[in-house]
């Protein structure tokens, strides 16, 4: 799956060199800060001291990345090189009947260059070319929120904070 998507990224986006690769233990601390910098507009307006939050946005990382583990248990769990850095994560789940879009999360200096769009398109050609639709929950506020709307998702439901969209396979 990581070389298809590969692959895919590569044709989508041949500007910039973006690679996924497999998460690995190692890497835990890199995906706690990029969790920590999702935060950070939020915790701005907390008057603790950074430690504090520090403190706060590792154990909030330690336990969604538990609930992930826990409801998605064959979830992929990637990270995201841009141009030989690392970048960011991506985290999916695929059975057989959806493809599950956990997140993708970007360093700032990757971000509004088309590497999360091309990497939602790439999984949204997967899903599609399995037969399966995507799905994905994003905040209704998200700018990612409009790009998915161009790919083709649609909202279904509100849950929670979260929009619920899907992206249907084409007819054939």
């Amino acid at each position: 799956m990581i070389a298809a998507l590969n692959a895919t990224l590569a044709a989508l986006h041949p500007a910039i060199q973006v690679v996924v690769q497999a998460e690995t233990a190692l890497d835990r601390d890199f995906s706690a800060t990029l969790y920590a910098l999702t935060r950070e507009a939020e915790l701005a307006a907390v008057d603790w001291p950074d430690a504090d939050k520090q403190r706060f946005c590792r154990q909030q990382f330690d336990a969604q990345h538990a609930h992930y583990r826990q409801h998605y248990p064959n979830a992929q769990f990637l990270l995201i090189e841009v141009d030989g850095l690392r970048a960011g994560r991506l985290y999916f789940e695929q059975t057989g009947k959806e493809l599950r879009l956990m997140e993708i999360t970007l360093v700032s200096s990757a971000r509004n260059r088309g590497v999360g769009g091309a990497i939602s398109h790439a999984l949204l050609r997967h899903a599609h070319d399995a037969g399966i639709p995507m799905g994905l929950h994003v905040e209704p506020f998200n700018p990612a929120r409009r790009l998915y709307e161009r790919q083709g998702f649609r909202e279904v439901e509100t849950r929670g904070l979260y929009l619920y969209m899907t992206a249907e396979p084409p007819t054939a």
